[in-house]
Formats: C-alpha cells, structure tokens, sequence
C-alpha cells in the first residue's frame, strides 16, 4: 500500500515505498548531496521516494552530542529541497510545538520518534496538522499496542497514518526485529514501513555513544520486503564516520543503489506469487 501523499512520484510501479536521506540537517549542501543521489537512483529503480531528515536531534545520549544547526535554519533548507525537487519531506518532531513548526514550513509527513509513540499530546498535536503521521513503534511496544497510537491520530479525524518497526529491546545494548510486526501492524489498515538502520542500532554504550551493525542492513531490507513491508526507511550519508548523528548504523551512500536495486527484485518475486 503505497499512501496518497502528495507529488509523490512512481505510485503506479507497485514498488515499496521509501523514506532515505540523512539523520539530521547538518548542512544545506550535505543535504542536498543526498537528496540529488537519491533522487537519480529512485528514478531509475521506479521507487516512490520521500526525502527524510530531522530539523533536529532532541533525543540524544549525551549532553555535548549535536541537536542541530537550528530549527528554522534547517526547516529552511528541507523547505528549499521540496521547492526545488519536488519531492515530498518527513521530519521529526518533539513536541506539539514541533508539530505546528514543522507544518508551517510545509513538512509532508510528521515523524513520531519511537521514544515517543505514547505522548498522548504529540500524537494529538500531529494530528491536528492535517499531515501524514508516521508513527515509530516504541523500542518497548508489541506490535499490537500500536493500534492505540494510531487511533489517538484519528480521532483528531486524520487517517493520514503510517506505523514503522525499528526493532524491539534485546536486553540492554541491542535490538532485534521480530518481523511478525509487520503483518500485525497491517491488520490496522495502515501502511507498515520497517526502518532497516535504526534497528540495527547498538543503544546504552558505556561511551555514551550508540553502536550499530551496518554490514547487516542488507539482510534486514531483505526480510522486510520478503514479509510484506509496504515501505522501507533508512538512513545514508555520503561519509557515515563523519555523520553528525547515528553514523554507527547509517548506510554509506554510495551502496544505495546496489541496495535498493536488489530489494526491488525481491519485490517483484514477491508481486508475482
């Protein structure tokens, strides 16, 4: 199920939808690096692409780590990706306060951090906006429970809804993707998306630094597709050692493309059982 969102192109591909790009606005030509390679692969592959990136990094590990180069500075510049590209943008938001800001500099898709897929008021604040909603399943929540997200976005009256996996705790320091969740999260009627970086994150290092498993990123985007997912989310930069946020598990841009090329084929074996 690919959702109406607007100026989305390759609707018609019967392809997974994705949301890629970068963790967080680091600079207007970082951003635009990727969004123009992005935009060239997708094109080619017939993939319906929204541009992702954070305006800023609220939930971070430590004090001294980097939020941002400031809202409206880099709300701006995701403002100025849409302009000039077309294409449609998803950003995270921290507060209702976020929720209205995001939507004034025309966002496409409000993204609900995992950490915060309870806060009753964020959900309803999102909602409110009139905009797409994707809601990142808690790193704590069955895939069942996410059912009462999602109605808390509807009964502002918006059913403009997306629920995404990013992987469930697995003690202390790792997750794990239980990929029941995405058929599950499916009975809801909504469009599941299964984020194929942030759950091979390594969380509560003793540095204070999150870890991650990259060299695993093709086999979760794998199995996504092999079970149904209707999107796929990941994070890439051109040079993930120098990312400003969540380098660990990002993947490197230049794979991108052999990547994507590979799920779409998982994606037409699928489309034709």
């Amino acid at each position: 199920m690919i959702p109406e969102i607007k100026n989305i192109k390759n609707k018609e591909s019967n392809n997974f939808f994705l949301f890629a790009g970068p963790c967080v606005v680091e600079s207007e030509k970082n951003v635009f690096e990727i969004a123009e390679k992005l935009l060239k692969i997708t094109d080619k592959l017939k993939i319906p692409f929204v541009f992702k990136a954070s305006f800023k990094k609220a939930n971070r590990s430590r004090i001294d780590s980097f939020t941002g180069i400031g809202d409206e500075k880099a709300l701006k510049i995701l403002q100025k990706v849409k302009e000039i590209s077309g294409l449609p943008i998803v950003t995270d938001i921290h507060s209702p306060e976020d929720a209205k800001k995001a939507a004034d500099f025309d966002i496409d898709i409000l993204q609900i951090p995992a950490f915060l897929s309870r806060q009753t008021d964020l959900l309803i604040a999102a909602g409110k906006t009139g905009k797409f909603v994707n809601i990142k399943k808690g790193q704590f929540m069955s895939p069942e429970a996410m059912q009462f997200a999602a109605q808390k976005v509807e009964q502002t009256g918006n059913s403009n809804i997306m629920l995404t996996d990013r992987g469930t705790m697995f003690g202390y320091g790792d997750l794990i993707v239980d990929f029941r969740s995405v058929p599950i999260m499916q009975k809801t009627g909504f469009p599941v998306v299964v984020d194929i970086t942030h759950s091979l994150q390594q969380p509560n290092q003793t540095s204070g630094i999150t870890g991650g498993q990259p060299e695993m990123i093709e086999t979760i985007g794998k199995a996504a597709i092999a079970t149904g997912a209707d999107g796929i989310f990941l994070e890439t930069h051109p040079n993930p050692a120098e990312a400003k946020s969540d380098g660990a598990n990002m993947l490197h841009l230049s794979l991108a493309e052999n990547l994507l090329s590979r799920l779409v084929i998982i994606r037409q074996a699928i489309n034709s059982f």
